[in-house]
């Protein structure tokens, strides 16, 4: 059965989409932002749908006292390219060799990983909202700023709506293929015994 291998193999293809689109959008509605402010998290750096997203983002930010975004100070948006290279590289070795362990071991890594990221993400928009400037123009009391870690959510003014975006979509679909592949390697291995 070849099918576990072409699985692995779209696996590792749909994983290189996340350097090409950002994996992750944060959208800032508000009255006096009706087209709403598009803030794009891709693995290596942030931006957004204009040139100037993260400065305007980091204005509003000022006035709440959070802190500036400074892609250059998140380590993450540092490590996170070699260890998606890792991930397509052994996606396609595993494709080419084809051993039942790989994809166990492929499988949960990635699983693990994604969670971890997930974990840190919400621990960075955590930070980022609660880590505030008490000598900042307005003041909020007991107001947090936090954005939702997925879905949509109201701060004072705004909606924050935090959803993947297209690399995301593909990366899920990834993790559906490897876990799928390893599923009918295992089912094969039982069969031939």
């Amino acid at each position: 059965m070849r099918l576990p291998r072409i699985l692995m193999l779209l696996a590792g293809i749909l994983m290189m989409t996340l350097f090409i689109w950002p994996m992750w959008k944060i959208t800032l509605l508000a009255p006096q932002y009706p087209d709403g402010v598009q803030m794009h998290i891709h693995i290596n750096k942030i931006g957004g749908s204009t040139p100037g997203t993260l400065q305007n983002v980091n204005i509003l930010n000022h006035y709440i006292g959070m802190k500036k975004i400074l892609p250059e100070s998140i380590p993450e948006l540092k490590y996170m390219p070699p260890i998606v290279i890792f991930f397509i590289l052994t996606a396609f070795l595993i494709a080419w060799l084809d051993k039942k362990w790989m994809y166990w071991t492929w499988t949960i890594s990635l699983i693990i990983i994604l969670s971890i990221g997930l974990y840190d993400f919400y621990l960075w928009e955590y930070d980022y909202g609660h880590s505030l400037d008490p000598k900042a123009p307005m003041k909020f009391e007991g107001e947090s700023f936090q954005p939702p870690l997925i879905g949509r959510k109201e701060i004072i003014n705004f909606t924050a709506i935090s959803m993947p975006h297209i690399a995301g979509y593909f990366l899920g679909i990834a993790t559906f293929f490897g876990i799928a592949a390893t599923y009918l390697k295992s089912k094969k291995s039982k069969l031939s015994t």
